[in-house]
């Protein structure tokens, strides 16, 4: 289970996200980026971050804490933005939270040193969650007190977007070419005998497990949230098993990348946002 808080203050809105997250202070003397069940992507976003984001940090990879936020959306009463008020509105009760990393910057690959070994398992694990959304465009990795950070594993698990289809993404190629690892000579190999066997039913079951209930509810096609869990289990296991449909599509475009140009540049360091904001 994730630790659960209860929001006090909302302190601004990011408007880097698609979804409109929120920076809010906790009961717990805490500071989370905070994403709500009601925008309009909805709350299977929530599920892929926990899901993703708990079986990275099983598999080693570093997540920042994710926990479940409470909120009363009288917080955001004295919001001047009407977006951000009809969000808070639309979003009472449990949402889920990301532990701030203040100060931390992009994660650049010419700016940071990146491990081939790091680099080898980030795609791996990418790969296996299907994740189209970090690339050099978007690299949703953050360079903090000199170690990266994986964040933003809303775009995973498309699959439970249509249950119906479900088994067609379980040999689904995975589409590496834009990756922002692919030139930092990423070990493939080492990555697959290394996770691979991690990977277990009893992973995957405390992954899931962190989930709340009434995000898995009414799900059509299930009898309840624990018969969905089990899907989740049983769906992560076949896409494990069927590396050899999609990882050699990853190691062609690591050796393509490796033979080609430098890659394109991302969008560099970035300043943290009180600083942008001209805040002091």
């Amino acid at each position: 289970m994730l630790r659960h808080v209860t929001a006090i203050r909302y302190v601004t809105p990011l408007r880097e996200g698609g979804s409109l997250p929120g920076l809010m202070e906790a009961d717990d003397l805490g500071t989370y980026v905070v994403k709500f069940h009601g925008a309009g992507q909805g709350r299977k976003v929530l599920v892929a971050e926990i899901v993703s984001g708990e079986l990275a940090r099983g598999l080693g990879l570093p997540v920042p804490e994710l926990v479940t936020v409470e909120l009363d959306p009288a917080l955001g009463a004295s919001e001047p933005d009407q977006e951000v008020q009809e969000l808070l509105r639309a979003s009472p009760g449990m949402n889920l939270g990301m532990d701030f990393l203040p100060g931390a910057l992009d994660l650049d690959t010419k700016a940071f040193p990146v491990d081939p070994a790091f680099a080898g398992r980030v795609m791996w694990f990418d790969a296996l969650v299907g994740n189209v959304d970090r690339s050099w465009r978007n690299t949703n990795m953050l360079f903090w007190h000199g170690s990266p950070y994986l964040i933003d594993h809303g775009a995973t698990l498309t699959f439970q977007h249509a249950w119906s289809a479900a088994e067609g993404w379980v040999g689904r190629a995975y589409a590496a070419e834009d990756h922002v690892l692919l030139g930092c000579h990423p070990d493939l190999d080492a990555a697959d005998a290394a996770l691979a066997p991690l990977v277990t039913p009893e992973l995957l079951r405390a992954a899931v497990d962190a989930v709340p209930d009434r995000w898995l509810a009414d799900e059509p096609g299930f009898d309840g949230p624990d018969a969905v869990r089990a899907a989740f289990v049983a769906q992560l296991l076949a896409r494990r098993d069927a590396r050899e449909a999609w990882l050699p599509g990853v190691r062609a475009a690591v050796a393509a990348r490796a033979e080609g140009a430098e890659p394109p540049d991302t969008r560099g360091r970035k300043l943290p946002f009180w600083v942008a904001e001209g805040r002091t």
